[in-house]
């Protein structure tokens, strides 16, 4: 039986597409440049190291599972409610894991920096909390949030109500480590568009948070932790 899609969905959404909108209005103003003879700063191009292409490889990443969840979920279930958010999810997020690969490719920088771990950009804030109080990631998972192998087996093996509870959970987890993320990228990023693509993360996954515990109380089930 579908459920009707809260409000709190749509606030997500506009708030994710306003986010697309402008970073990718700044990325085109920024590539043509302001086209005034008066005299500007260049802005500085990210270091291997830096948080701005710390950020962009991790998230990328990061992203990168919640498009898988979002499409194992999407043959799980026919519930109206979590298919839509699922393709919500997969589309934004695979929008913008394009677009910080394609900073990263601007940047000229790579996409992997062997031995690097992850998330250390973030100094001692990475895995720790620092930002939103996400622990450190759990045995499997490469970062906060991210779900284990077993447990994108489990979400695959599952259906109907058993597969939308597991995936809003894991989705809920997965957001948690996004929002520690990108509240980093909002704080330390000196790329402008990136840090305001960042704070896009931060507000439209928080708000996904909430209708995704408001759908688990619908289906009798609570976020994990």
């Amino acid at each position: 039986m579908s459920r009707a899609i809260p409000r709190t969905y749509w606030v997500a959404g506009a708030a994710v597409l306003l986010a697309l909108l402008f970073a990718a209005a700044a990325t085109v103003a920024a590539a043509k440049g302001s086209g005034s003879p008066a005299p500007r700063t260049e802005p500085r191009t990210p270091g291997l190291h830096s948080a701005d292409a710390g950020f962009a490889r991790d998230m990328s990443v990061h992203h990168q599972q919640a498009v898988e969840m979002s499409f194992i979920v999407r043959d799980r279930t026919q519930d109206e409610a979590v298919r839509t958010l699922a393709y919500d999810i997969a589309n934004t997020q695979a929008n913008q894991r394009g677009m910080m690969l394609g900073w990263l490719d601007l940047w000229g920088l790579p996409k992997v920096v062997a031995g690097e771990p992850p998330m250390s950009w973030m100094g001692s804030s990475a895995g720790h909390g620092g930002h939103a109080g996400h622990g450190p990631a759990k045995p499997g998972a490469l970062m906060p949030g991210m779900a284990t192998k077993e447990e994108l087996e489990q979400l695959g093996a599952a259906s109907g109500r058993d597969a939308e509870v597991l995936f809003l959970q894991l989705m809920t987890d997965h957001h948690k480590g996004g929002v520690t993320m990108a509240e980093g990228c909002a704080q330390s990023c000196v790329t402008p568009v990136e840090r305001e693509l960042a704070q896009g993360m931060v507000d439209a996954q928080r708000s996904e948070i909430t209708l995704m515990a408001d759908m688990l109380k619908q289906r009798g089930a609570t976020p994990r932790g």
